[in-house]
């Protein structure tokens, strides 16, 4: 049906006002998204703009499926962020910050990588899903449960380590208190 309205959007050439509360429809469908949130606007661009820059929290863990990982802490150092939880992470281009923060990542933008790496964050498997194509990997990294999505067969056991890096350029830094997005 997607299909199908997508190709009558594309044939008329005509404005249509669809409203769904269906993220993977509006992402599929839409020439522009407006984001709203208990009758606020979030957030009004392009699909591939909301998913790659969101604004806001709102529409960081609302656009993506699976959903952005969301992890609260502090930006230390330049490049240096410790979960609540005491966890760090290296987050290369993203500057420190004096008030606490959300860092985001998709899971599709965490890498895995030898445990020795360059960058490298250790944590521990808890559920492996695979789905043929993918396998989606929920990690423990202190109390923060992270997911991270590879295009690669895998199965490691329940327990054991595995270890990722986040890319330059990828991780997303929101201010914890207002949820906007500070980078």
């Amino acid at each position: 049906m997607r299909s199908e309205i997508k190709e009558l959007h594309q044939r008329l050439g005509t404005t249509i006002v669809y409203v769904t509360h269906d993220q993977t429809e509006a992402l599929t469908m839409a020439d522009r998204i407006v984001v709203m949130h208990g009758g606020l606007v979030e957030q009004i661009g392009r699909p591939l703009e909301l998913y790659d820059r969101p604004e806001n929290l709102f529409v960081a863990g609302f656009i993506g499926s699976p959903a952005m990982n969301l992890i609260e802490g502090t930006m230390e150092a330049a490049g240096a962020f410790v979960s609540a939880s005491g966890v760090r992470f290296a987050v290369p281009g993203l500057a420190a910050s004096d008030r606490k923060v959300v860092l985001g990542i998709r899971p599709e933008h965490l890498e895995l990588v030898a445990a020795d790496a360059p960058g490298a964050t250790t944590g521990q498997v808890v559920v492996i899903e695979p789905t043929g194509a993918e396998t989606l990997i929920s990690l423990r990294f202190g109390t923060d449960t992270v997911a991270a999505l590879v295009h690669s067969r895998l199965d490691p056991a329940s327990g054991s380590d595995l270890s990722v890096r986040i890319p330059e350029g990828l991780a997303h830094l929101f201010d914890q208190e207002t949820g906007k997005r500070i980078n």
